[in-house]
């Protein structure tokens, strides 16, 4: 299911939480109330790992993951990647890597079998990321946006993306990642999916702000109360985004 929380009164929580299906980062500092929520859901599934990257809380702009593997920017200290590495399941990959584009968050978008990037990142970063996390790699834009990791959120059941997707843009995304896409919103409107919204597999952590009409569509498009009509995220969709047509 979808949860609603916030990391000091902000509902960005993508900014400060890193979600996949082996793992979970935290940034530390939080309120207990925000931990005790991924706890309550996550505590005895996978590990709950608080952490910096690079001295600063917002681990889930500056890493991109999936069950496979952690990437973390070039910032990141050697403590914290020692933390990381004792933290982390055994069976995770943890790579730290030099990419100018140092806010892996924001330009790489991955579930455990596909991953969409921003068209100029090195071809180093773009091999590294392949291997690392098992992932085929796709050069894309969002809605022509190209900070794809801000602009989407992906799970291996579905994908929600920018409300100004085009239906076409929509298709081919779809077709490359072989999962269903929605457009959509969260936090009251913020197309910003990437910064409001963490999900895996089972569940889903969004901001406080996030309508009950876009907690659906999470928990449709996501599969995760077993949802499949397609009815449900169509009236949803419309309802959520007519005001952009």
């Amino acid at each position: 299911m979808a949860v609603r929380t916030q990391f000091e009164n902000n509902s960005d929580i993508g900014v400060f939480s890193k979600l996949t299906n082996s793992y979970c980062l935290v940034a530390v500092g939080g309120s207990t109330n925000f931990y005790s929520v991924f706890e309550a859901e996550l505590g005895d599934v996978i590990p709950i790992i608080h952490t910096t990257i690079g001295g600063t809380r917002i681990v889930g702009r500056l890493c991109a993951g999936n069950r496979h593997g952690l990437l973390v920017p070039f910032s990141t200290t050697d403590q914290e990647l020692q933390h990381l590495r004792n933290s982390l399941p055994d069976s995770v990959a943890l790579q730290r890597i030099e990419e100018r584009l140092s806010a892996l968050g924001n330009v790489i978008a991955c579930n455990d079998h596909v991953a969409l990037v921003h068209p100029e990142v090195d071809r180093e970063t773009e091999e590294i990321i392949a291997d690392v996390l098992k992932v085929e790699v796709f050069r894309q834009t969002v809605a022509d946006n190209v900070l794809v990791g801000s602009y989407c959120a992906l799970s291996n059941q579905g994908g929600l993306v920018h409300p100004k997707t085009s239906v076409q843009d929509q298709d081919e995304l779809s077709s490359l990642l072989q999962i269903p896409l929605v457009a959509g919103t969260v936090n009251r409107g913020s197309d910003v999916i990437g910064a409001g919204l963490v999900v895996n597999d089972w569940c889903a952590f969004t901001g406080l702000e996030t309508t009950a009409t876009e907690i659906s569509v999470i928990e449709a498009t996501f599969k995760l109360q077993g949802q499949q009509s397609t009815a449900v995220i169509g009236e949803m969709r419309d309802a959520l985004i007519d005001n952009w047509a």
